[in-house]
């Protein structure tokens, strides 16, 4: 599982720093942070692949935090980890979305599990997602081609990689490192000036559309919008 970045939002310093530790010899990447604020702004710098929450927090709360998540990460799964253990607090949890609600004290062998039970489904998922609908734009991306109402543009193999990444995490940042090295295979100019080039084209293909945008956060990476 190497690779895969984890979102941790536990307010708890020594619970939360041995169950990163422990995520972390699983070889996950993980991001821990102590507030509802905080994962906010980590979510609009980084991409993450599932969040885990604990509920009892400062200021925004687990739950209050996970709506606000949706709006912002509507596909990011997330499994609650919290002390609350009343039947209405679970209920709530799934109620919200949450993949999986475990209480404290958890079982770190079976979270790891649930984890990687849940990213093999997610790649199933998306491994098998063969269109996206972009604002009134159709993308087929195994067979390299994106229609708008009767015209069908052929795409690049690149250029179909890179469109499926940004729609993969639509409306999140896809952030530059992690396209260059999954597409391109490294970070060097060569390859920035590359990707540059690459979205410009795809930001002419979608052009027909005013509501579909590319936006380049500056250092960072790619939003596509739409």
């Amino acid at each position: 599982m190497k690779g895969h970045n984890i979102l941790l939002l536990e307010d708890d310093p020594g619970f939360g720093y041995i169950l990163s530790e422990y995520l972390r010899l699983q070889e996950f990447e993980v991001n821990w942070v102590t507030s509802g604020e905080e994962a906010i702004q980590q979510l609009t710098n980084h991409l993450y692949e599932l969040a885990i929450l604990d509920i009892m927090l400062p200021g925004i709360d687990g739950f209050e935090f996970a709506n606000l998540m949706k709006q912002q990460a509507p596909d990011l799964p997330f499994i609650f980890l919290s002390a609350k253990s009343l039947k209405v607090d679970k209920l709530k949890g799934f109620r919200i979305g949450a993949y999986d609600y475990l209480t404290k004290p958890i079982d770190e062998e079976l979270l790891v599990a649930k984890i990687k039970a849940l990213l093999r489904q997610n790649q199933k998922s998306a491994h098998h997602q063969d269109q996206y609908h972009i604002g009134q734009y159709l993308f087929i991306p195994s067979r390299f081609q994106l229609t708008f109402e009767t015209e069908t543009i052929k795409l690049t193999a690149r250029e179909a990689e890179l469109l499926s990444l940004l729609c993969a995490h639509r409306q999140q940042l896809m952030p530059r490192k992690k396209a260059l090295q999954q597409i391109w295979g490294a970070q060097d100019e060569f390859s920035r000036k590359s990707m540059d080039v690459f979205v410009s084209r795809l930001r002419k293909y979608l052009s027909k559309d005013a509501a579909i945008r590319i936006e380049n956060v500056h250092g960072k990476g790619f939003i596509l919008y739409g």
